[in-house]
């Protein structure tokens, strides 16, 4: 039987909620049957009867549906909270405190301060958090954090992300369009822009994959689009446990790029090499040796896929992996999978770095502790 999903936010016009709904669909471990999908009763409504959701089960509000929904027999399993992030912190308290497990879209928070008592909170309750690191859900990521921590490429020297989009290469925001107007207002994104919507996903995964934590950046943060309030680019210095160094370039004013998220890491004995646009190969080089690429499925590489070999694998296939393991862990199936989740500390990680990032660069550029 499928789990019961809510939904918080992604109502008509959202982008990211139609991501979420796809691929809590596409293992057949999820049915969507509640949901408070706009701050706009009527748009809530409309969106609602589009998805499916019986009338009853359709909320004016994040706080009435957490509390209606956690006294109902049939009440959800979980929640999916796609609002923008100045919302996360308290959707997620209100059903963490009712006792509904949260799958909440990245960032975790707004600030440091509500990420903070939003881990404290999970911590406190026990109930299942899962942020949707989508990128981890690549089965060539997860085979590159294998063979890293089983010391294919020996001890990590140098991390390099780079994460590139162009979409916001204009005063995009001024046309009105809804992705642009949110992610650019500090009062609903954040202190940061780009820092906090795709830098936190190379942060991620530089330290998922490698399996260091981060001590210490140095950021150069550019709103380059004039009368723009947050950064549209990114350029930050890493040093992790172990003496391991890196780099992270995030932008979204970088024309011809559209998610050009890819890796690459220098180890003592060998390196790895991962684009996000190319998922199914990975590039493992020994260190005197030739370079060989592995190709999900093939047989040399032991993380699990879903489909055959030379199907890709993608974007929403990498989603569902999420979803999937999430399943795994409110029904109590522990695994490498549920393992590999990120969690509210996780989360906290990355409110972390963003607030470092922020601190380095207003403080003129200077090493600052993660």
């Amino acid at each position: 039987m499928a789990l019961k999903l809510g939904m918080v936010g992604g109502g008509q016009g959202a982008f990211i909620g139609g991501v979420h709904r796809m691929a809590a669909r596409l293992d057949g471990r999820w049915e969507l049957v509640a949901g408070a999908l706009s701050s706009d009763p009527a748009r809530a409504a409309a969106s609602a009867e589009d998805l499916g959701i019986a009338p009853d089960r359709s909320y004016s509000d994040f706080a009435q549906m957490a509390l209606a929904e956690a006294s109902r027999p049939d009440g959800i399993d979980a929640v999916a909270i796609v609002t923008p992030n100045h919302l996360h912190a308290k959707v997620a308290t209100a059903f963490l405190r009712a006792g509904i497990a949260v799958i909440c879209d990245k960032p975790m928070t707004a600030t440091l301060p509500e990420a903070e008592e939003l881990a404290a909170l999970a911590t406190e309750t026990s109930v299942p958090f899962v942020l949707t690191q989508t990128y981890t859900g690549y089965p060539m990521v997860r085979e590159a954090r294998r063979m890293i921590a089983e010391g294919a490429i020996g001890a990590v020297r140098h991390v390099q992300v780079e994460y590139l989009q162009d979409w916001l290469a204009g005063p995009v925001e001024q046309s009105g369009q809804k992705q642009a107007v949110w992610r650019t207002d500090p009062g609903m994104s954040g202190e940061g822009g780009c820092i906090a919507d795709i830098g936190t996903h190379a942060f991620n995964l530089a330290t998922f994959v490698t399996g260091l934590g981060l001590r210490a950046v140095l950021a150069d943060l550019t709103a380059f689009e004039p009368g723009r309030r947050l950064d549209d680019n990114a350029a930050v210095l890493l040093r992790f446990d172990g003496g391991a160094k890196g780099m992270i370039w995030a932008s979204q004013i970088a024309p011809g790029t559209k998610n050009a998220l890819r890796f690459r890491i220098a180890g003592e004995r060998g390196g790895l090499a991962w684009d996000q646009e190319n998922p199914d190969l990975l590039e493992f080089t020994q260190l005197g040796g030739t370079t060989r690429l592995l190709r999900r499925g093939d047989g040399l590489t032991k993380t699990p896929a879903r489909i055959p070999s030379g199907h890709p694998e993608g974007y929403l296939e990498a989603f569902a992996t999420l979803y999937a393991d999430a399943a795994d862990l409110i029904e109590g199936k522990g695994s490498a999978s549920t393992q590999a989740l990120a969690s509210a500390e996780d989360g906290l990680a990355g409110m972390r770095f963003i607030s470092a990032c922020v601190q380095s660069y207003e403080a003129g550029g200077m090493w600052i502790a993660a």
